[in-house]
């Protein structure tokens, strides 16, 4: 059985740094933790001044609002539960978060739209249970901006089978879950991201 949520999630680091969001208590709800969040946006924090973000299974938000705390031109919120979309915009309100949009939205049906944007970054964290992280990520091709950082959060034992154009680059394991950040192809990571780096972070929640 799953532990409850917290009751809220802090933002790290930025100009909202501190800030706090707040995790109702929802079926699959689950934040990514304080310390998966520290270590994915270590890896992220060259890239992310002037980014535009996706998020597409946003939930609490705090992956998207922790991307406009640093520096994130855009971001881009898609939750299809209205409750946790309207708490998403109030927080953004409340944070006075210009930055950060929120469509209320199932993922895969506003993926199969006709594109609008190209995405820099994109947050790939579907509640577990519901096993779609092949189904958007087979949808995700056509809003991904040349060389686009993607993001992925499946359980410590599922690695889903992405799309051969996704090139990992770095990876993290805690005892719950496991978490990679992959770069699409198109201009060359500068630092080898075809090279996997495997890092392992402790797990004391």
């Amino acid at each position: 059985m799953n532990p409850r949520p917290p009751g809220t999630v802090r933002i790290i680091a930025g100009q909202l740094r501190g800030s706090k969001l707040p995790v109702p208590d929802r079926p699959g709800l689950r934040p990514t933790s304080d310390r998966v969040r520290e270590t994915l946006f270590n890896w992220l924090q060259p890239k992310l001044a002037g980014a535009r973000v996706l998020d597409l299974f946003a939930g609490t938000g705090a992956l998207g609002f922790e991307s406009a705390s640093r520096g994130a031109a855009a971001v881009r919120l898609v939750e299809r539960d209205p409750g946790l979309a309207q708490a998403l915009r109030d927080s953004a309100a409340r944070l006075k978060a210009a930055s950060v949009a929120v469509d209320t939205a199932d993922a895969l049906a506003w993926l199969r739209r006709a594109p609008d944007q190209a995405f820099d970054l994109v947050f790939l964290d579907p509640p577990f249970e519901a096993g779609l992280w092949e189904s958007a990520a087979a949808l995700l091709g056509p809003w991904l901006a040349p060389g686009a950082w993607i993001y992925v959060e499946s359980p410590q034992n599922v690695s889903p089978s992405l799309p051969p154009g996704w090139l990992p680059h770095r990876e993290g394991r805690t005892r719950e879950v496991r978490y990679a950040l992959l770069r699409s192809e198109g201009r060359p990571a500068p630092d080898s991201a075809a090279t996997l780096q495997a890092e392992s972070t402790p797990q004391g929640d």
